[in-house]
């Protein structure tokens, strides 16, 4: 299966007089629809290469190359466009927008997009709400909710626009154990019925072994890069 994603010779410095450099030569190809986590220490630079990938932040040197374009030369405006058509994040903190429904918080990143909410945006949304368990909170505000719920919310939010990426950066950072265990099964399971490719950065190992492959970032390089086979690594 072809990589929807890739990473060539990345590295990444920070500062001009005093230089620190946080990730080396990476190399990664991501393919489409997989399941991926990327675990390593603090510090390790893996914040930093996932925001490389979502085109948060720019490599110094290095390609990316996302859906076949190679976004080296791409304005803020491109880049913008491309986050919110081909990407979707979910944070370790949810960011939802408190004065709003869950429901309306879904809708957001569509009608930043496209300035209004069709009906099959709004059905689809619906059918979202239904497929992250929150149907009987749909019409809550965010800050009605609990944090599990939340999470849920922003899960569904970042599936509104149908992204082939789905990039999330400790996304059960904040939640007990069975609430995590909970909401990695949902991404799981939205993995295999949207096929989007999942790359999830995580601390937690037991959480990272639920992924198809689990990659390894040590002082900013890759130490290790594991493709799961049902319960056994290669």
């Amino acid at each position: 299966m072809a990589n929807i994603l890739e990473l060539k010779n990345i590295n990444k410095i920070y500062g001009e007089k005093i230089k620190t450099q946080v990730l080396f030569d990476i190399n990664l190809g991501f393919e489409e629809s997989s399941f991926n986590s990327i675990i390593g220490a603090s510090g390790s630079g893996k914040s930093t290469l996932m925001n490389i990938m979502g085109t948060l932040d720019k490599a110094t040197n290095g390609e990316v190359i996302i859906d076949g374009k190679n976004i080296s030369n791409m304005n803020k405006n491109q880049l913008a466009s491309l986050r919110n058509e081909t990407i979707g994040f979910i944070f370790q903190f949810h960011y939802l927008l408190p004065e709003f429904t869950v429901l309306e918080n879904i809708l957001m990143p569509y009608k930043i997009k496209h300035n209004k909410v069709t009906k099959e945006a709004l059905n689809r949304a619906n059918d979202l709400i239904e497929i992250v368990g929150l149907g009987k909170v749909r019409n809550n505000k965010a800050t009605d909710i609990s944090g599990g719920q939340q999470q849920r919310a922003a899960i569904a939010r970042s599936l509104i626009n149908n992204p082939r990426i789905i990039l999330g950066d400790e996304p059960t950072g904040n939640l007990d154990s069975e609430t995590t265990e909970t909401v990695y099964d949902l991404l799981k399971k939205i993995n295999k019925e949207f096929k989007s490719t999942f790359i999830v950065i995580t601390h937690n190992k037991r959480v990272a072994e639920k992924a198809d492959r689990i990659i390894e970032i040590k002082d900013g390089k890759v130490n290790n890069d594991i493709i799961n086979i049902g319960n056994i690594s290669i």
